[in-house]
């Protein structure tokens, strides 16, 4: 990884040099020749990331809801065919400029108004970083206290909230994961090639050895299933919170498609990694929610109480571990990259990838994620309340970049501080985005958490995206030039 210290090119502005402050190494857009993110690649990323234990939790939740086995199907199809076109739209942006999500806020918000949605993507991202670390540590707790029963007493204490043993597993993990990170996105990029397959391949196993279990039938739903109006609004709300899942991807989906070979290889990645994937996920949820209803009339909670049941202790330890190694790599993908990049921008002087993965690291460990998992107030209002943000930001920066700009960008201008520069806008902030985004965001905020509006709460994503963009189309400046210029003669070797 290069020095953050590396010298901003004295060409990189059309009206200056490149600042130190918006200009390093990994921020820096990376050059078309020599990006190797190809279709598999993209389709890794939601090989792992769609199948992660909060998912499996989040879908067979509707089961217990009482959607049936179609209803679920339904609300996936739905919902993946709204994702394929959000996701490729997002990761156009980032192949076409080759800059980080911070960065690309720039184009809307500002050189100095982006850290606004840098910093709100970070911090979600942080938080859950650590929650879904301790998530897989219990999983490996577990595993570790079946394989060896004497370890048992080490998981009976307490110490902040937990375990001895805990405290060990949480920190083997956290430690795993900062190594990967520590060698960049290559390093990222090739763990996710080894984990997608394993992902699927065990997920397919264990789908069908309960289906075999259940006598090669299932339930199709529990004993009183939704119908009607009912059942329908039920679907629309499940399509609409996954939509939400995936509210923090479509935002920085271009930290990885800045390194894609071509609009091609996106389109035919997320039309596998997306659609196909989700259809193959909702199918594994309904096998194994429903043959674990039939077997014994208990709706299961996540894939952990399914992979507790096996009776072969090899099995059960190559099942736990590869869910072990799914969710390590979702954090990667969705809650690690992220913040390193916010980060960076915050600090570009002092830190870069590895430093900033450290920083990032160090975070999600002092906040003592299990506490916030374990309180519904941080995790419904705290964290509940950030995620609702996201919908605005996404709905002024993809009006901003398709509806006025038609995707022309001046990224050398987006390195500048000179007041002539094309996105430095009033003392680097841009008034109009940020009066887009603040109304819209409270409303998103207001009926995501507010009692009242519990019925609609599902759709807080929606509500924001649409008025972000339709308060930004209307108000934005449409008076000031608009150019195209790559980033060629600003741009690092892609990783």
């Amino acid at each position: 990884m290069t020095s953050v210290d590396a010298r901003p090119p004295e060409t990189a502005a059309s009206d200056g040099a490149a600042s130190s402050v918006l200009y390093t190494y990994d921020l820096a857009p990376t050059k078309k020749e020599g990006r190797r993110w190809g279709a598999y690649n993209v389709f890794t990323l939601w090989a792992n990331d769609v199948h992660s234990l909060g998912n499996y939790a989040f879908a067979i939740g509707l089961f217990a809801l009482g959607l049936n086995v179609w209803g679920i199907l339904a609300a996936f199809a739905l919902a993946s065919l709204l994702l394929f076109l959000l996701l490729t739209l997002s990761g156009f942006m980032g192949h076409k400029t080759g800059v980080p999500f911070p960065v690309m806020s720039r184009i809307a918000f500002g050189i100095k108004g982006a850290k606004i949605p840098a910093a709100v993507r970070g911090i979600v991202a942080i938080a859950w970083f650590g929650i879904q670390t301790y998530l897989a540590s219990t999983v490996l707790s577990a595993l570790l206290v079946a394989l060896f029963p004497g370890l048992a007493p080490l998981d009976e204490n307490a110490l902040l909230g937990q375990s001895t043993l805990g405290w060990i597993t949480f920190l083997a993990l956290w430690v795993v994961q900062l190594v990967i990170v520590s060698y960049g996105m290559q390093m990222i990029r090739r763990y996710m090639a080894f984990a997608a397959p394993t992902t699927l391949l065990t997920m397919c196993a264990l789908a069908v050895w309960m289906f075999v279990r259940a006598d090669a039938s299932i339930s199709l739903s529990i004993d009183a299933p939704l119908a009607g109006g009912e059942m329908w609004l039920q679907i629309l709300q499940a399509a609409a919170l996954w939509v939400v899942i995936y509210g923090t991807f479509v935002l920085n989906f271009c930290d990885f498609t800045r390194s894609a070979r071509s609009r091609a290889s996106i389109v035919r990645g997320n039309v596998i990694g997306i659609p196909l994937n989700m259809l193959f996920f909702a199918g594994i949820v309904v096998v194994l929610s429903g043959a674990q209803f039939k077997l014994d009339g208990r709706v299961i909670t996540s894939p952990t109480d399914i992979v507790r049941t096996i009776p072969n202790m090899a099995l059960l330890a190559v099942a736990s571990l590869a869910l072990i190694a799914l969710t390590v790599a979702v954090n990667l993908l969705a809650n690690f990259v992220a913040p390193i990049y916010a980060l960076i921008d915050l600090f570009p002087r002092r830190l870069n990838f590895r430093r900033a993965g450290v920083v990032s690291a160090v975070i999600g460990l002092v906040i003592l994620p299990w506490n916030l998992y374990n309180s519904p107030l941080v995790v419904n209002y705290f964290l509940g309340g950030l995620g609702a943000l996201l919908g605005p930001l996404f709905g002024v920066i993809m009006a901003d970049y398709w509806l006025l700009r038609k995707s022309r960008v001046n990224v050398p201008d987006l390195y500048t501080e000179h007041p002539q520069g094309e996105y430095h806008y009033r003392r680097g902030f841009n008034p109009r985005a940020v009066a887009a985004f603040v109304p819209s965001a409270a409303v998103a905020v207001v009926v995501a958490l507010v009692p009242a509006f519990a019925s609609v709460a599902g759709f807080s994503w929606f509500v924001g995206a649409f008025l972000g963009a339709a308060l930004y189309a209307v108000i934005a400046d449409r008076t000031a030039p608009i150019r195209d210029v790559d980033g060629e003669a600003i741009a690092v070797a892609a990783e």
